[in-house]
């Protein structure tokens, strides 16, 4: 099985991490019910304020399948964060398993 991450790089200010990270444990992903997922795990930097959600695939196509998903519409829904939280906007990257062991 190909893996395939997703992760979004966030900067918070880094007196509001805590803030940040209850905003996430509260949040509601719906992700168990969308095919090809494997895990999420959000992910604190050594850096202060840096953070990135990381999900796990089986496949490219099941990751892009839950971008025009409405699981994925209704975890998004509920996103908004406080003014000032971040600082700037997320930063996408992905990644595409070439070698698994």
């Amino acid at each position: 099985m190909a893996a395939f991450i997703a992760m979004n790089h966030f900067q918070v200010d880094p007196a509001r991490g805590a803030e940040f990270e209850a905003l996430w444990k509260q949040r509601e992903t719906y992700l168990a019910e969308v095919p090809g997922f494997v895990r999420f795990a959000l992910m604190r930097g050594d850096e202060p304020g840096h953070y990135a959600s990381h999900t796990t695939w089986q496949s490219r196509a099941a990751f892009e399948a839950w971008t025009r998903s409405d699981a994925f519409k209704k975890a998004h829904a509920q996103a908004r964060m406080p003014s000032g939280l971040l600082v700037g906007h997320p930063k996408l990257a992905t990644w595409e398993a070439v070698l698994e062991a």
